[in-house]
């Protein structure tokens, strides 16, 4: 199932209170500063910085939050801006800086109901005694979901996006969820459900200490490390099991690129590569996880082309779900400025939400009704998140957007 940048059946909770979470930030009368800062805000040998609830809305200082990245330095937290920033209206850059935020959270709603259903139906069936039934959930999709879930965890952690790491947290958690039905009915090996309960409790609390600032640099390199020799090596693997029995049932594309992914943080940690290379290396995690449910509509779509039958069994209201959970983080990934969050987040917008929703009409599944509605919604979201990107920002061309989002400055 889809989500912002999750894979099978994943889900998001809602919003999480104030007292859950907090977002390090500088002081309300630092926003907007006159000379554009040289240094990350979380660098230990700064001043000591405030942590203020999330209830008081605090922000990392606009200036560095604004500034358009390049894709490859998406993995820097708050990438600071490098030349002048003239917003044409303070005011209405910070309410629109908060507003796409609250979209960010209230994201979690559509994902909370795509989980729920399942996690209901799988605790009916066990109670039932029916434990059959679960072998239908696939373990291992629902793995490789869990894994991308944490990497982008760990991305949006390393960056403080506070409203994305409650997504993807309580994502890791319900497909976690899941996960352990799976392996009360015996749908799911104990022995892999043993490493992978190891697997993810390390990263929740590994997550948990670095995004407060606990956690000891070298610890979290090798949790970095591990996530992205496994992110890199699941992905061919699951590209390539989408087309069997039409080619080779093999496990040489994951190997290959296991090797390969080794070989690439070694080098790095080797200082054989320049540093244009240990960034690519440093990134590979978050875009791994991103191509991977990214993927997840191509494996939907192939599936449909080859039982078209099979369309009548995709839930109308589940599409819209996925379409509108996407598309609610679009306005903060477009603001921000990181071109990863946006390519996930648009792909699955548009190719699993709104392309099933097509699937759908053009098998006549649902009514033209239901789908002008869905089309139009659609339209108007992108076209306003781009309108207020471009007023905001004082620009004169929403084309300037997008080119700061994709080549940077």
């Amino acid at each position: 199932m889809p989500h912002s940048l999750f894979l099978p059946l994943p889900a998001k909770a809602g919003k999480a209170p104030s007292s859950f979470v907090s977002r390090n930030g500088l002081s309300p009368s630092r926003l907007l500063p006159s000379k554009p800062s040289s240094s990350l805000p979380f660098n230990r040998s700064e001043k000591k910085l405030n942590v203020l609830p999330l209830s008081q809305n605090s922000r990392v200082s606009l200036s560095q939050r604004a500034g358009p990245v390049r894709a490859l330095d998406s993995d820097v937290p708050h990438p600071l801006h490098k030349g002048p920033v003239n917003f044409k209206s303070k005011k209405s850059y910070e309410e629109w800086d908060s507003w796409t935020a609250k979209f960010a959270g209230t994201a979690n709603l559509p994902f909370l109901l795509l989980q729920l259903p399942q996690i209901i139906l799988n605790a009916r069936n066990l109670m039932a005694g029916n434990k059959a039934a679960l072998l239908a959930v696939p373990w291992l999709g629902m793995f490789t979901g869990l894994l991308g879930n944490i990497s982008l965890l760990s991305y949006f952690a390393k960056k403080r996006e506070t409203e994305a790491v409650v997504v993807q947290t309580l994502g890791v958690v319900s497909m976690f969820v899941v996960i352990t039905q799976l392996a009360m009915g015996e749908a799911m090996p104990l022995p892999h459900y043993i490493a992978t309960s190891v697997v993810v409790a390390s990263g929740l609390i590994l997550n948990f200490l670095n995004y407060y600032g606990m956690l000891n640099k070298t610890i979290w390199q090798l949790w970095e490390d591990f996530i992205t020799v496994g992110g890199f090596a699941v992905l061919p693997q699951i590209m390539w099991s989408t087309f069997i029995p039409y080619i080779p049932n093999s496990i040489l594309p994951g190997t290959i690129a296991f090797v390969v992914a080794v070989a690439a943080v070694t080098l790095a940690h080797m200082g054989k590569l320049s540093e244009k290379g240990v960034k690519f290396v440093g990134s590979i995690s978050g875009w791994t996880a991103t191509l991977l449910f990214m993927w997840m509509p191509v494996s939907q779509m192939w599936t449909n082309f080859l039982n078209p039958d099979n369309i009548k069994g995709l839930s109308a209201f589940s599409m819209l779900l996925a379409m509108l959970g996407n598309g609610l983080l679009i306005p903060r990934a477009l603001f921000i400025r990181d071109f990863m969050w946006f390519t996930g987040s648009f792909w699955a917008t548009l190719i699993y939400g709104y392309g099933n929703i097509v699937c759908l009409y053009f098998f006549n599944t649902i009514s033209r009704e239901f789908f002008l509605a869905a089309t139009v919604g659609l339209i108007a979201w992108i076209g306003m998140a781009f309108w207020r990107d471009t007023a905001v920002r004082g620009y004169n061309s929403p084309i300037r957007s997008l080119k700061e989002l994709v080549f940077g400055s």
